[in-house]
Formats: C-alpha cells, structure tokens, sequence
C-alpha cells in the first residue's frame, strides 16, 4: 500500500488544563505535515479552556474544531464521539491534552497506517520538576533534538530515553502484538474513520476514568484488524499532572469500568459493538469466529 495522503483528523482530549492544552496545540501548530485538522474532545472545560483554544484557532496554520459537552461526570467516551463525528479526515489520531508531540509526529503516523491495522505508539513521562518549569516558561520543548532529550531522559527528567532513538517503520517488531489490547491508549493511537464507524466508536457506557480506551481497542481487533506498534518512533510526551485530574468524577452508573470490561467484553469473546448497539441488536454483529480464538487478553 502506498502512502496515505488525505486528510488526517486529531482528536485531541481535554478537561480544564487549558495550560497544558496550550503546549499541546503548540506543538501540532509546528507539524512539519500541514494536511491535517484538530478536534478537540473537550469533557466539559470551563471558559479558560475555550479561550485557549479559540486564541490558537485565530492563528492556526491548520483548522480548528471544538467539541464540548456540559460537564456531568468523567465522560470522555462522549467527548470522543462527539470530536469523531465532526472529523473530516480519513485517518484518525487520539492524543490527549497534556501529551505534546514532536515535529515528526503526523508524519510518522502517516507513513505507519495502513489498510487493516490500527497503530499504537509510546508515551514518555515527563517528571514533576522539568513538567512545571516547561508551564512557567513556555518552552518549545518539544522541537529539542532527539539527541538532546535522550540526555535529558538519562539525566532523569523524563522516563524511557531510548523512545527518542528511532527505528524504521519495518520488521517484525512491529507486529509482536499484532492482536493484543493491552498497553495500547489513546494518548497515541491511529485507526482509520471507517474502521472505527464500523465498530460505532467508543462505548459510552464507561463513565469514571479508565477502560474506555482499552474496550475500544479490543473492538478494532475483533472487527478484523491487527495492532501495529510503532514504538522508537514518535512517542507522545507526557506533561506530569497529579492523579486526581485523570480520576475526577468515578463511578458513573455504579458499575466499575473494570466489571464492564472484564464481565461484559472479555466474557464476550464475539463482540465489537458498543453495549448498548449489541443489545438493540440482539447480538447479531460478532467478531468472525477465528478472530475471537486469536484474541490476546
């Protein structure tokens, strides 16, 4: 297959850090790929962060949409659909609001994607002390030379130094989890829009944080594609924020995102609908029988 070259979509998540959304922006903002537009997945920021996003949209060297939804509770499933059904691209990459990415991060996303897979890549941890004084000062960090953030990663500011060494989009490394969900998330993640139409989205039955990405996943899988991971090419990095920002808001129905993982999808070996979609239908969208056997849990 050739390369892609149409439009590509990123969603990017967000909920009131406008000051890490601003690095983020920023750093799409440098793209050395200017074929692409930005939706933000906005789970109910207030007033500070749509300030921010629309001063950058007022510049921007590429198009600019806001997804927002009244906030009511960690939803960020919904926030995802609702950037996904405004995305114009025929490929879709998820980043999240305190990850940046570095120059080459569109197009290395673009040279990996290719009919039949999805394509995973790494995050590297920024630290505590290096996270606030890139705040305070607003530093294009991201634009420093892979050599000089390697040194910085052994210096001990940011976790995984050898992500910034990069490896060519070939070998079979890349397909070493060709059909596992785990570790795959969607601070860096890359499906086609018509494979994740084909699954109807993330299943917005997942309220409180965590699981919603590893569900979605799954579901590209047992639809028929293959995980192709691209790690030592183009990891996201990742701002440090306390965990309370990531886990505001748990519980939603009473279930936990766990349970419903665990009972309602991993039990199901044939499923890769929403919840609610396989229910109206009556089960009748399975996962073709030797895709479930496959299935790497």
């Amino acid at each position: 297959m050739g390369k892609m070259t149409s439009l590509v979509s990123v969603v990017v998540t967000t909920y009131n850090w406008p000051e890490a959304l601003s690095l983020v922006l920023n750093s799409l903002a440098d793209q050395q790929d200017r074929n692409f537009e930005i939706i933000i997945a906005d789970d109910g920021s207030g007033g500070a962060t749509t300030r921010v996003i629309e001063s950058f949209a007022a510049t921007s060297p590429v198009p600019v949409k806001h997804y927002w939804h009244e906030d009511n509770g960690f939803k960020v499933a919904k926030a995802r659909n609702g950037a996904i059904a405004m995305a114009e691209g025929e490929l879709v990459i998820f980043i999240d609001g305190d990850c940046c990415v570095m120059p080459d991060f569109i197009t290395r996303h673009r040279k990996a994607a290719e009919a039949g897979c999805l394509v995973s890549g790494k995050r590297v941890f920024i630290k505590q002390r290096l996270t606030k004084t890139l705040l305070a000062r607003k530093w294009a960090f991201h634009k420093w030379p892979r050599a000089m953030l390697f040194l910085i990663a052994l210096f001990g500011f940011t976790n995984r130094p050898f992500q910034f060494i990069r490896l060519p989009h070939n070998g079979p490394w890349l397909w070493e989890h060709e059909k596992c969900w785990r570790k795959a998330q969607t601070c860096n993640l890359g499906v086609f829009k018509a494979d994740i139409d084909k699954i109807h989205g993330f299943d917005e039955a997942y309220q409180g944080h965590g699981w919603e990405d590893s569900d979605f996943v799954l579901r590209l899988l047992r639809s028929g594609l293959k995980r192709k991971n691209v790690e030592y090419c183009s990891p996201v990095l990742h701002l440090f924020h306390d965990r309370k920002i990531a886990q505001r808001h748990e519980g939603g129905d009473g279930a936990s995102n766990w349970h419903r993982f665990n009972e309602h999808l991993l039990n199901d070996p044939k499923r890769y609908l929403p919840s609610a979609i396989n229910d109206q239908n009556g089960s009748a969208k399975k996962a073709p029988s030797s895709q479930a056997e496959k299935e790497i849990a």
